[in-house]
């Protein structure tokens, strides 16, 4: 059995003071929790599986992501890293590959563009191609495709949502998932808006809803507050990955604590 990971998420912004790690709440109330080289490189030290590195107001702001910020995370870090925000060409994705990224993960234009799923599929292969999925729950069940069952026995769907969380698509997340795996993605990084930062675990329903319909790793994101979390993205979620970030950047909870008690959960993890 291949081993889960775990990952940290360095959710990055860019104003004239530089490049900050941020971390809000579904989205928004954002506030500061470090430089992103140095937080890569303690990450990479502590025993972290990959890192994920989201430049969440390249899209919005219309801009490229942070070069720069990529080639000096790539020389202090030796884990896989993935790079997203503001991805909209190949010649993004290329950029972004050679200045020391291994994977990409594209939101808001495999949306509005699914062709670049397929595109850059084939050009760099399917490794590289993380798609990245935010999604909210949406209880108007005159609109939705496939109905998840909720903690409390209620039904919803899960609408894809783009801009970083601002705006809603209308599509169904789970045929998304389907769709993109078609299209030639590697990878789903699944966040579920309803849990971002709110530390109340992982949302469950929708991830193992994926996870069960797609043939390609799910890492699971948003919620995570202790490490039975952890343990229930993996066991009932059937997550391949769990990916945090305020946990770990205000330092409540090590790394290797995780995945010592995945370890003993009968979870399969590199230690």
């Amino acid at each position: 059995m291949l081993a889960k990971r775990i990952i940290p998420c360095l959710d990055v912004t860019l104003d004239e003071k530089g490049a900050t790690v941020v971390k809000g709440i579904e989205f928004v109330n954002l506030r500061e929790a470090g430089d992103p080289v140095e937080l890569a490189k303690r990450y990479n030290d502590e025993g972290a599986d990959e890192l994920v590195f989201l430049d969440i107001t390249a899209s919005p702001h219309g801009r490229k992501t942070m070069v720069d910020v990529i080639e000096r995370t790539s020389d202090e870090v030796f884990i896989p890293l993935t790079v997203g925000g503001g991805i909209k060409s190949v010649e993004d994705i290329h950029s972004l590959l050679s200045a020391g990224a291994d994977k990409v993960s594209i939101n808001t234009s495999a949306v509005l563009n699914p062709d670049i799923v397929r595109e850059s599929s084939d050009i760099f292969g399917s490794q590289c191609i993380v798609i990245a999925i935010d999604c909210r729950r949406n209880f108007d069940l005159d609109k939705g495709e496939n109905f998840v069952e909720l903690e409390d026995g209620s039904k919803a769907w899960y609408e894809v949502v783009i801009y970083g969380g601002r705006k809603p698509t209308g599509i169904d997340a789970v045929s998304w998932a389907k769709q993109v795996e078609e299209l030639g993605a590697g990878e789903i990084l699944l966040t579920s808006m309803n849990r971002d930062g709110t530390k109340d675990g992982f949302d469950i329903p929708i991830t193992r809803k994926i996870s069960e319909e797609v043939n390609i790793p799910v890492i699971a994101s948003g919620g995570a507050g202790k490490v039975e979390h952890f343990y229930e993205g993996f066991a009932d979620g059937k997550a391949d990955a769990c990916l945090a970030a305020s946990i770990f950047h205000y330092r409540e909870i090590p790394i290797m604590t995780i995945k010592e008690y995945l370890r003993d959960k009968g979870i399969p993890v590199r230690i």
